[in-house]
């Protein structure tokens, strides 16, 4: 029994070895291309293993293996085969964690998440398209998206909902608690502390999802009720209230200055942002589209032929052999990651490319309607990993440049029982906004009436909601 309990807590060791790599797997398929080549340059700064220059000694076999050309070179090698084995098993469970690490946010998720936002500046992605494109895999039915898209709409650039529930509730039938059940889900978007009502709650929502040290208790009870006090400076004051000592205040201070009073404002940035397309729509001889993701955008990396001679060289110690072995499984990690990462990407991109036929033939009217869904299924992957892989990731098409998150997209049934992309009805919408009589402008009512001539039976808050994306005034305020 005492061998029994041994092994399992050294499986259970290895297995939480394995997560920093598991994580490192989700950080690499969720970056874009330029994020992913700093990341490797500052892997390399650390890792003296890996090299960029061409593989004279060894080379890198299909298993992910390091296979040199001459293998007597490395046979005092000397890896733990057990651990070997593990590594091998690592790509069959791959998915399994990439599912299980979805949910339970600790500080250093909350850090990563929060760096990220700061660091992505450059992308061209407004607050509320980053909001919407979450919406779609948050598991809410389509009523309920559709409201929760009003609430988003009402989000301000800094982050906070600034709407009114009263008017929502007269416009959508809803009551204040079903309303606030729906901005709660919002709440637990990315970035933290999105669609609080005011300083207190932005700040409490962030605290939220840190695990519940006692530190994190003293900072909850500062946001929620004590910031007033806080901003005076009154320590004396704080530590009366919260009852806790001098260390256990500065400790929580700290923490609460640390959170994002704008968890928007990132998205604020109208710099000028130039994308590099990682996948290419090709037309082969067929007239079939196909997905090519260019590798030769990727540094050739390999493992230096000196350290693996180091491994063979009797005089070094065992010290620095143990130091090396563990640099070179982190490397032939990256490596696989790396590898993972185009490969996903490019099945991923055929997938939607055999979904959406008529876009890359026709354009924009031809999209169909398509989910995350639909394309993780076809593809044998779990939802939240074509979230993360389409994010931030263009694709070069006969029609021109496109976000692939644009893809996705929800239908609305014709009378003829078609269902046709929301885009498709985005645009028609857009046209006769363009096309109104100055003198006569058209009122939310009056477009959702030629949607319905048109076949599609869309809702004049629907209308709404598309009018203010386009950012076109109400009826009142284009009246001249």
């Amino acid at each position: 029994m005492a061998g029994t309990g041994m092994g399992m807590f050294q499986s259970q060791r290895q297995s939480m070895a394995m997560a920093p790599q598991m994580r490192q797997a989700l950080e690499m398929l969720q970056m874009p291309l330029l994020d992913l080549h700093q990341a490797i340059l500052r892997e390399m700064e650390t890792n003296p293993v890996l090299d960029m220059s061409d593989p004279v000694e060894i080379k890198q076999s299909e298993a992910g293996e390091i296979g040199p050309a001459n293998r007597a070179d490395t046979e005092e090698m000397d890896f733990d085969p057990r651990e070997d084995a593990l590594l091998r098993q690592e790509d069959e469970w791959r998915d399994y964690f990439m599912q299980g690490m979805e949910n339970g946010v600790d500080v250093n998720d909350l850090e990563e998440k929060r760096r990220y936002l700061f660091d992505s500046l450059r992308q061209p992605e407004s607050l509320q398209g980053h909001l919407l494109g979450q919406l779609g895999t948050s598991g809410l039915n389509k009523d309920d998206r559709e409201i929760a898209g009003l609430l988003i709409g009402d989000i301000d650039p800094n982050g906070y909902y600034r709407g009114s529930f009263p008017d929502l509730i007269m416009i959508s039938g809803r009551t204040e608690a079903q309303l606030l059940r729906l901005l709660r889900v919002i709440q637990g978007f990315d970035p933290p502390g999105i669609g609080a009502r005011d300083l207190s709650e932005c700040l409490t929502i962030q605290l939220k999802q840190m695990k519940p040290t006692p530190v994190v208790k003293v900072a909850l009870k500062l946001a929620g009720k004590h910031l007033e006090e806080l901003a005076a400076g009154d320590f004396q004051a704080l530590r009366r209230s919260l009852d806790v000592d001098e260390d256990m205040l500065k400790r929580a201070v700290v923490l609460v200055k640390s959170l994002n009073p704008r968890p928007g404002a990132g998205y604020a940035s109208t710099d000028a942002v130039y994308v590099t397309p990682e996948v290419f729509a090709v037309r082969g001889k067929d007239g079939k589209y196909r997905a090519k993701v260019e590798d030769r955008q990727m540094p050739d990396l390999h493992i230096s032929p000196r350290y693996l001679r180091l491994l063979a060289d009797p005089n070094v110690n065992a010290e620095t052999k143990s130091f090396i072995r563990e640099r070179i499984r982190a490397a032939e990690a990256l490596m696989r990651n790396i590898e993972q990462r185009q490969d996903t990407i490019r099945r991923i991109a055929q997938a939607i490319i055999d979904e959406q036929p008529g876009f890359f033939e026709r354009g924009e009217t031809m999209l169909r309607p398509m989910t995350m869904a639909d394309i993780a299924a076809k593809v044998g992957v779990h939802e939240t990993t074509v979230s993360r892989t389409v994010a931030n990731k263009y694709i070069e098409t006969p029609q021109g440049l496109r976000e692939m998150r644009k893809f996705f997209t929800h239908g609305v049934k014709n009378r003829d029982g078609e269902s046709v992309s929301v885009d498709r009805v985005f645009e028609m919408i857009k046209q006769y906004f363009a096309n109104e009589k100055p003198d006569k402008p058209l009122s939310d009512q009056a477009v959702s009436d030629l949607l319905k001539t048109e076949g599609y039976d869309v809702a004049r808050r629907t209308v709404a909601k598309y009018r203010d994306i386009l950012g076109i005034p109400s009826v009142r305020d284009r009246r001249h």
